[in-house]
């Protein structure tokens, strides 16, 4: 299709075949090397397409949907030819070449980032910092209660996972088209940075002296520009790390659970510091 077309009537079945050139390279983009050599994200499923094309219009490439789909989710396809994007119908075959979890709606998006610089600029007051973060779903679920909060932006250092990862990208839900994701930063610039710019540095860790909830970490302490500090699932922070934070903070685990999981643990330290910061 080299013509976009102009309304949602105008939208016709054109993809029908499983093994054409196009479909194979959307199906690609499941890898990182095929994304980085076409600067492209892969965006699966209507939840999240919705918002790619409602918050990001100007990233898609193409949208595809089935036939099924179209009739479902109108509105998708008018986003996205409202704002003048390829849109494309193909069978279910089709759609499901492209992705097992397309659910019958797919998108492909320009790659993007920001600086911190940019995220600074805007004088953020509450920043989710992700550090070694390796597992897509736990990335996926704290941008997205990242977001569910109300936080300026998520900043990953060290070696986290691509953020580009399709598997990243629907744990989010679609809030990774919400607010700016700056990348791959050493732990140290990148804390010093928001430092430098007023952020208290809160890193949540077990061994933390300082409780949320208890005195040290009242609402007040909490209702000042945050940046708060997520380290890895696996084995945290080193010492290193944590020196270079304001404050070490734990959750108090109340029942006989040893621990909360990355995920959940970022939730209760993003929407302690939100509702502080609301009050």
């Amino acid at each position: 299709m080299t013509e976009r077309p102009a309304a949602r009537a105008d939208l016709v079945l054109t993809l029908t075949n499983v093994k054409a050139e196009r479909i194979k390279k959307v199906a690609a983009l499941a890898g990182r090397s095929a994304r980085s050599r076409a600067g492209a994200v892969l965006v699966e499923g209507p939840q999240a397409v919705r918002e790619a094309v409602t918050y990001a219009a100007e990233r898609v490439r193409d949208l595809y949907l089935t036939e099924q789909a179209l009739e479902r989710y109108p509105e998708i396809a008018d986003r996205a030819l409202e704002a003048e994007r390829f849109v494309h119908v193909g069978t279910p075959e089709v759609l499901a070449a492209m992705s097992k979890d397309a659910r019958g709606v797919v998108a492909v998006l320009d790659d993007a980032g920001t600086s911190l610089d940019v995220v600074i600029d805007a004088k953020p007051t509450l920043v989710a910092v992700l550090s070694n973060v390796r597992d897509p779903g736990n990335a996926g679920t704290v941008i997205r209660a990242a977001d569910a909060a109300g936080a300026d932006a998520i900043v990953l250092v060290g070696e986290c996972v691509d953020i580009s990862n399709p598997k990243v990208i629907r744990a989010t839900a679609g809030s990774i088209f919400h607010l700016p994701v700056v990348r791959s930063l050493p732990f140290e610039d990148a804390l010093a940075e928001l430092s430098g710019a007023g952020l208290r540095l809160l890193a949540a860790d077990g061994s933390g002296e300082v409780t949320l909830g208890g005195d040290s970490a009242d609402a007040s302490a909490l209702s000042v520009p945050t940046a708060w500090v997520f380290g890895n699932e696996a084995w945290g922070f080193s010492d290193d790390e944590l020196a270079l934070v304001d404050d070490v903070v734990r959750i108090p685990i109340y029942g006989r659970a040893e621990s909360l999981n990355l995920s959940t643990a970022a939730s209760v330290c993003l929407y302690a510091s939100a509702q502080a910061q609301q009050s």
